[in-house]
């Protein structure tokens, strides 16, 4: 029998309050309040606990102040990526950043969904100590070089395709192909083919 965090990897609807997830979650809402409370300056420090927290954190990473996440250790970060203020990371399933990656302020990242039918999304069978809802999560990936502009909302299963730029404002609900740029809600392509500039 599958654990609810083995559930979530593949896929599947799983309970958030079982107390493996629980106590992952818990783990890491503390990090992360270590991680406020440190000093600014103080980036060693700062880098220890994302490495701590997160999956994978590669060279040159920058992630600025007021980071949120849920279990952290599902987030993979490449090297040379900036991740700037306000940014949560719903990170229920995998979320795979690639090399050279820039993701601008407040930008949402959501692996975890529910159904958009109520006699699924809501437990009928309910009972003390488990989720009041039925959730499911599918990974996100980021490939390399691309840009995220401020405020764009990334939802459960994208692919951003390497090189490409995502608008500020928008609201990613299907993957992006690569070297393009695409705005809007929902995201579309608006400029394909866009040139690369002495990137390998």
């Amino acid at each position: 029998m599958k654990t609810e965090y083995q559930k979530c990897m593949a896929g599947e609807t799983f309970d958030g309050k079982d107390p493996v997830l629980a106590e992952m979650t818990l783990r890491t809402k503390r990090l992360l309040a270590e991680l406020r409370a440190t000093d600014y300056a103080d980036t060693r420090r700062k880098e220890e606990i994302l490495r701590q927290m997160l999956g994978h954190v590669g060279e040159q990473v920058h992630i600025d102040i007021d980071f949120r996440c849920e279990y952290g250790k599902n987030i993979f970060i490449g090297n040379k990526v900036i991740i700037n203020m306000n940014c949560t990371f719903v990170d229920n399933n995998r979320i795979e950043i690639g090399n050279n990656v820039l993701i601008a302020s407040n930008v949402q990242i959501y692996t975890a969904t529910h159904s958009i039918y109520p006699q699924e999304r809501t437990n009928q069978q309910w009972e003390e100590g488990k989720a009041i809802c039925n959730t499911y999560a599918l990974p996100i990936t980021i490939e390399d070089n691309v840009w995220i502009g401020g405020g764009a909302i990334l939802l459960p299963g994208v692919t951003i395709g390497k090189n490409s730029v995502i608008g500020a404002g928008s609201v990613v609900n299907r993957s992006i192909p690569q070297d393009c740029v695409a705005v809007g809600n929902p995201c579309r392509v608006i400029k394909s083919n866009i040139q690369k500039v002495g990137i390998e």
